[in-house]
């Protein structure tokens, strides 16, 4: 039995599984402060005689197993969670192998193996929700280098006529802040979901995201993009991309059929819990390799 948890901003979901990525149960509960969440956490696993554990984190964390702060929780604005000390926190509770990384690398990880990018090298997972992040797999492998890729903070040229100042509380007008959920209602006064019947929100969101894609696609040249999170729930913003990208790239580098290049996650909502099972599962494969 491995266990498993996606560790969102919003939510967490906490699951247990085989190695295969079966998912045999799974709950989730609101993401609060440390204090209130990681009991629950706790409590779940609690009941089962695990063998190893995934963690699939929102971020910044720290992913380098060289650092001292290996497995925190660094610079999130997510109040509380600033500096917390996760996979050592989990240690304590359940001394077994843990595999760490970001939720959308493992989303990636998830993908790749099980999902829509299943037989691929490479490929880039991309979550446009509460914020956006980027996972990708390269090679075979997880990208990181001296960190986990942040591509939701890239900047973007604003439409000329977007005047919204941006949500991003470092950044203000990066991707995220221009087109992540919280943006799209700081910017139009309601939330997406009440705004499905406005073409001109999702024209807009399009236009960033296809924008970030080509910059993407330029750098990574991923096999296939998969696109997840709630604001993807809206086709509305795949007909934009599939409408801007080619624009951006202007025939510059050769696209394939973008309605099967650019596509929603395989595994649906569960991509980033299966994909932290996985995790755990290569934890444990470690271990017995060593």
């Amino acid at each position: 039995m491995l266990g498993a948890i996606e560790a969102g901003g919003t939510k967490f979901i906490c699951a247990v599984g085989d190695e295969q990525g079966n998912i045999i149960n799974r709950i989730q509960f609101p993401t609060t402060v440390p204090e209130e969440t990681i009991p629950k956490v706790i409590n779940f696993f609690n009941q089962y005689h695990l063998k190893a554990m995934g963690i699939g984190s929102f971020g910044p964390v720290d992913v380098n197993r060289e650092s001292p702060t290996y497995g925190n929780i660094t610079s999130t604005p997510k109040p509380g969670w600033r500096d917390f000390n996760f996979l050592e926190t989990m240690k304590e509770a359940f001394p077994v192998p843990i595999g760490f990384n970001t939720d959308v690398n493992a989303a990636a990880l998830g993908e790749a193996t099980l999902g829509v990018a299943k037989g691929l090298d490479s490929c880039l997972y991309i979550t446009v929700g509460t914020g956006i992040g980027a996972g990708a797999v390269v090679h075979g492998k997880l990208l990181q280098g001296l960190s986990h890729p942040e591509m939701g903070h890239i900047f973007v040229r604003r439409h000329e006529h977007d005047a919204y100042a941006g949500k991003c509380p470092y950044h203000h007008d990066c991707l995220e802040g221009l087109a992540a959920g919280p943006a799209i209602e700081g910017r139009w006064g309601e939330k997406g979901i009440q705004l499905v019947d406005r073409p001109e929100v999702w024209e807009l969101e399009g236009y960033y995201l296809a924008q970030a894609l080509y910059h993407y696609i330029l750098i990574l040249s991923p096999k296939k993009i998969i696109l997840g999170g709630g604001v993807m729930h809206q086709q509305q913003v795949f007909t934009a991309i599939y409408k801007y990208l080619p624009e951006f790239v202007n025939g510059y580098v050769s696209l394939p059929e973008l309605t099967g290049y650019i596509v929603r996650p395989g595994l649906g909502d569960l991509a980033g819990i299966t994909g932290s099972l996985l995790l755990g599962k290569q934890a444990l494969e470690k271990v017995s390799h060593e």
